[in-house]
């Protein structure tokens, strides 16, 4: 089996996996498996950010669910405040999934805030996403 034998050449980004060794696995196994379909016997650090690219998830550890919600709450709702289940049903995903699975890690990274009168996105997700506070809130 190729895999078996194959070794990664540099140290990946801990952001990959969001802090969490089972998401890390995951990912890794997923980049070892693009490249040994690309006939890789090694990992590269390019080759990591290709397949990272390619399965939707960006130099910051977001996935394609993070995006979604971020702009939802970013670009949709003005960064907020808007509440969960409207948020769930702007981005297709149950509440449970945004509050256990995607919240956790945005939390973590300082783009959201949870309030009484709902989620808000911080000035850092504003400006990830293309707007300032300013605008966001017109």
């Amino acid at each position: 089996d190729p895999s078996e034998k194959m070794s990664v050449t540099t140290t990946p980004c801990p952001s990959f996996g969001r802090g969490t060794p089972r998401i890390a696995g995951r990912l890794l196994r997923r980049v070892r498996d693009f490249a040994v379909v690309g006939g890789e016997a090694k990992i590269s650090l390019k080759m990591a950010q290709h397949a990272l690219a390619r399965l939707g998830v960006d130099d910051s550890g977001l996935d394609k669910n993070d995006h979604r919600y971020l702009e939802a709450l970013v670009r949709r709702f003005g960064g907020g405040p808007v509440g969960l289940g409207t948020l769930a049903a702007s981005t297709g995903e149950s509440e449970d999934t945004l509050e256990d699975m995607v919240e956790p890690y945005l939390l973590q990274l300082g783009y959201i805030q949870r309030t009484p009168r709902g989620r808000v996105a911080t000035p850092l997700a504003m400006k990830a996403f293309g707007q300032t506070a300013a605008q966001g809130a017109a």
